[in-house]
């Protein structure tokens, strides 16, 4: 096999809708407008109509949409957030950058999501909000969590950058759509997620209109009117050649999902029964969209797997190598609200495998082999 196996295919996804991207790129060029161009507003109204939100303001990137949602909650300097001990660093940055206090917790061995039950222990009188984080694809089990969230008055923070086009099934039958579950939601369109533009770009999703408004003047300097700045805030902005090309790819993110679903699901199968890995577990109340199909290898065999899969011509990543605790930037500022040993063994010991839209079964195959030779030897 000639073509070289990556982890992520977005050349291949682009040849497929390449005549829309090109044309929605040149009508911007065309028009010279560059900044809140109409086509932002018509990808807006798209993305709330397919996520169900009552309000989608995009902006700059998923990092920016974390700060601002917490600036728009009013918090004060020394007011607690809990976060997840295990995940990318912004969802516990936006926190000390604004001078609130991170209290990290731990996560569900199997899912790798943080659970009510972590949550509870770590609630004190300064906790003021919570940000679960949907790893690598697919939902926390948000009811129990929003249940935790109304009996002490906190808000919910959804980071979704990871999960967009998952969906949460209630108890009750209700389905809602990952990040517009909370009190806010956040999301990013960093190139390799699964609805990703060509640079960087963000959402933040709310049904609450008072919220709303002011999320919007925050991302806008902290202006409704033009000069008149009402709030401090930032300038955050999707730009509108990232907003055409998202406006392409939104019709296709279900198929994207089903896509990466399905490349998950035969990984699983014939990666399930290997002694030394644990695959994915999936949350009955979640769909998966497999933003990264992530392994536990025990054994303390991860590195060895990497380097062998490496010698092969197989990419594989370790998300994150190093869990949020460990990280110098916030041993002076975090509260660690109890054990965080799984935090610390999952980062000791997952591997992601390539997964993509454009993945082939016989690319697969060739991933599976080798990983069967290297548990085989």
């Amino acid at each position: 096999m000639n073509k070289k196996i990556q982890m992520v295919d977005l050349h291949g996804q682009y040849l497929k809708i390449k005549p829309e991207v090109d044309k929605g790129i040149q009508e911007v060029i065309d028009t010279c407008a560059f900044i809140n161009g109409p086509q932002i507003k018509e990808f807006t109204e798209e993305l709330k109509e397919y996520s169900g939100a009552k309000h989608v303001i995009p902006c700059a990137n998923g990092t920016d949409a974390l700060q601002i949602a917490l600036m728009a909650l009013g918090l004060r300097p020394g007011d607690e957030v809990i976060v997840p001990a295990f995940t990318y660093v912004a969802s516990a940055e936006v926190i000390g950058l604004l001078g609130l206090t991170p209290v990290m917790v731990d996560v569900d061995p199997y899912t790798f999501n943080v659970t009510a039950d972590n949550i509870k222990k770590a609630i004190s009188p300064r906790t003021k909000a919570i940000i679960p984080v949907h790893l690598f694809g697919q939902s926390c089990n948000m009811e129990p969590i929003m249940t935790l969230a109304k009996e002490h008055n906190l808000y919910v923070i959804e980071d979704n950058a990871q999960a967009i086009g998952s969906v949460y099934t209630f108890s009750d039958g209700s389905k809602r759509h990952t990040g517009t579950i909370g009190t806010i939601g956040c999301t990013s369109f960093f190139p390799s997620k699964n609805l990703g533009c060509y640079g960087d770009g963000g959402a933040i999703f709310t049904h609450d209109d008072q919220l709303a408004e002011k999320l919007r003047m925050i991302a806008n300097h902290g202006q409704k009117i033009k000069y008149h700045h009402s709030v401090i805030g930032c300038n955050s902005r999707l730009d509108t050649i990232q907003a055409v090309i998202l406006k392409a790819k939104l019709p296709y993110l279900d198929d994207y999902c089903a896509a990466r679903k399905a490349a998950a699901d035969y990984y699983t199968a014939n990666l399930k029964d290997i002694k030394g890995l644990i695959v994915p577990q999936e949350l009955p109340s979640s769909t998966h969209v497999y933003h990264q199909y992530t392994l536990q290898i025990l054994d303390g065999k991860r590195d060895s797997l990497k380097d062998f899969l490496a010698s092969k011509g197989i990419p594989a990543m370790i998300y994150y190598p190093l869990p949020l605790q460990q990280q110098e930037a916030f041993k002076d500022i975090t509260r660690a609200a109890e054990s965080l040993n799984i935090s610390q063994q999952l980062a000791d010991s997952v591997l992601s495998l390539p997964i993509h839209t454009e993945l082939t079964h016989d690319e697969q195959d060739i991933i599976i082999a080798a990983v069967k030779e290297f548990f085989n030897n």
